[in-house]
């Protein structure tokens, strides 16, 4: 739940920095807030995939969790509505002492599980790379 509501206060936070930019009082706030959505949109996404990973979720849910990061706020309803089914209950099924992995997926969510530390920082690392390179190519949108 931390992560969905962490993206729907950053998506406030860019829809406000764009209504004061569209007022005409300042661009300043767009960077800044666009970077911290994008940080928190970009980490939604990989909590989200390793949650349907695990939990071995279906396709449509998995992707309805992806893609309600693109609207704003709806990562709130999706978790509210994901934890009312039992998705989100109960411990890693693919951590320590629980089941053996059965595909390329679930291995690297098992190791990720099982050497959390490491996995933390390799996926910090790895968005902070995409992130990097998206900051590179530029907005997705120019105003």
């Amino acid at each position: 739940m931390w992560f969905a509501f962490a993206e729907a206060v950053t998506w406030a936070g860019m829809l406000a920095a764009l209504l004061v930019r569209f007022s005409g009082a300042t661009d300043a706030l767009v960077g800044p807030a666009g970077g911290i959505h994008g940080f928190v949109f970009l980490t939604y996404c990989v909590a989200t995939a390793c949650v349907w990973i695990d939990g071995r979720w279906l396709p449509g849910t998995g992707l309805t969790g992806l893609l309600a990061s693109v609207i704003p706020f709806a990562t709130v309803f999706f978790e509210l509505w994901a934890d009312r089914r039992g998705l989100l209950a109960g411990s890693w099924r693919l951590g320590a002492g629980g089941e053996q992995p059965r595909m390329f997926a679930e291995r690297v969510l098992a190791w990720a599980l099982r050497y959390a530390a490491l996995a933390i920082g390799v996926g910090v690392a790895l968005v902070i790379a995409v992130f990097l390179v998206l900051l590179w190519l530029g907005p997705p949108v120019q105003f």
